[in-house]
């Protein structure tokens, strides 16, 4: 057992849960052989406790750096800011000029507020968008973090109304009971369920996911955006997760439907905390009418970092190189499966690509992927979160070390060998489940 594991039995004893994440435990990958913590991190190389050096060909920090680990640009703009200091009685300019920035590239919306983490973003766009509407009802399509009002949603009548955004059986305990039924779910491209909710509820917002495995059909944006301004709800997408991923700012610009409100997340900052929530004038000064203010929304690092990160990431058009190596790494994938002859079904969009085997074992193949993958010098899963760091020598290698695994998987399906007999350890847990 590594050291990375070692620390982590301690880390159980001191944190709830283990980590801080769900998606970074390591029973989430390959339960008590995981290497856990990481000593550095530059380009797509992540070293463990003990030195060793693994080419992350998996989630690049659930998806936070799309210029790779410790991109030099960004981090001497941090640096920067550490020696001229990144706290003080007065405010940093730095968030003025990323409010800017901001503007520039979401031109429909007009103020910005800034917060450090996603759930956070999505809590203070519900508090706006609610005091702007005046009601406090919420359509929602998507995961949008952990805080009462989104969790409220599992107190309403079928009492795991979560588990097709989320994750199935998350408990609602901690979260009034009072907050039943007034967060509605509803399905990506049901436009008839959100109509029905609609009618049938005074909602005042509707917060979606854009996109997450699969595009809108019939008009179905388009639709949503028509029922919000008829019926006089704020629109709100979350764009923390699939900001920057295709387009130059939110997804939403592939489809040419405007919010009222944008949150930013993840890949704004290549690893350095900061979230975004951009919207419209009238709907963002309701947020002068309730109290929304935080003190470490105000240091510095994190506009400094989204600033530097926006300026690469324009300059060398990011979104571009990172939805052509999502694109390779499912062709990859793909002919891999058919070498094999193994069914996978690919989903997400390509740079946040996913993919399971259509078979009763699936789970037990995924851990034998990170099982494999890392006594090879990876740390891989079956998922791939692009950066502009990683390259076709990266890909090349990543295959050529999967290809004896799909072999072994291959040969479970045909009964010649057992996975029972190849796992070294527990099968790994099932991650967030996403059918929007």
């Amino acid at each position: 057992m590594g050291t990375g594991q070692e620390l982590y039995k301690k880390a159980k004893t001191l944190i709830p849960g283990g980590t801080m994440l769900l998606s970074k435990r390591p029973e989430m990958f390959l339960p008590d052989q995981w290497p856990s913590y990481f000593s550095k991190a530059k380009g797509i190389s992540v070293w463990d406790l003990d030195g060793k050096e693994l080419l992350d060909m998996s989630i690049m920090g659930i998806g936070t750096n799309t210029l790779g680990y410790g991109n030099d640009e960004v981090d001497q703009a941090v640096i920067e800011t550490v020696k001229n200091g990144n706290m003080s009685t007065l405010n940093c300019p730095e968030e003025v000029y990323l409010a800017e920035k901001l503007i520039e590239i979401n031109p429909w919306a007009d103020m910005v507020r800034l917060a450090r983490s996603g759930g956070e973003a999505n809590s203070i766009a519900i508090r706006i968008a609610r005091a702007a509407s005046g009601r406090d009802k919420v359509a929602i399509c998507g995961y949008h973090g952990w805080h009462d009002w989104y969790l409220s949603a599992n107190h309403n009548g079928g009492g795991d109304d979560l588990s097709g955004h989320l994750l199935a059986g998350l408990s609602p305990k901690g979260v009034p009971k009072n907050l039943k039924d007034t967060v509605y779910p509803f399905n990506y491209n049901n436009y008839e369920e959100l109509l029905t909710i609609v009618e049938n509820n005074d909602i005042g917002v509707i917060k979606m996911e854009v996109v997450r495995n699969f595009g809108p059909e019939d008009n179905f944006l388009q639709k949503v955006r028509d029922l919000a301004t008829a019926k006089g709800i704020v629109l709100i997408f979350d764009e923390c997760t699939s900001g920057f991923r295709e387009t130059f700012g939110g997804i939403y610009k592939k489809y040419g439907v405007e919010p009222d409100m944008a949150m930013y997340g993840k890949t704004i900052g290549n690893g350095y905390a900061l979230t975004a929530v951009v919207g419209r004038r009238e709907v963002m000064e309701a947020a002068q009418t309730t109290f929304i203010s935080s003190t470490f929304w105000t240091e510095r690092i994190g506009p400094t970092a989204a600033l530097a990160t926006l300026k690469v990431m324009e300059r060398v058009k990011s979104w571009e190189i990172i939805t052509e190596n999502g694109n390779k790494m499912r062709k990859g994938w793909q002919k891999l499966a058919d070498a094999h002859h193994l069914e996978i079904s690919i989903s997400g969009i390509p740079s946040l690509s996913t993919y399971s085997f259509n078979s009763p074992d699936a789970l037990a193949y995924k851990t034998l992927i990170a099982q494999e993958m890392l006594k090879k010098g990876f740390l891989a899963s079956t998922n791939f979160y692009a950066s502009t760091a990683h390259n076709d020598e990266n890909l090349d290698w990543y295959f050529n070390a999967l290809e004896t695994v799909y072999q072994q998987i291959s040969r479970c399906e045909k009964g010649e060998l057992q996975i029972a007999d190849l796992l070294e350890g527990p099968v790994c847990h099932g991650g967030f489940k996403r059918l929007n």
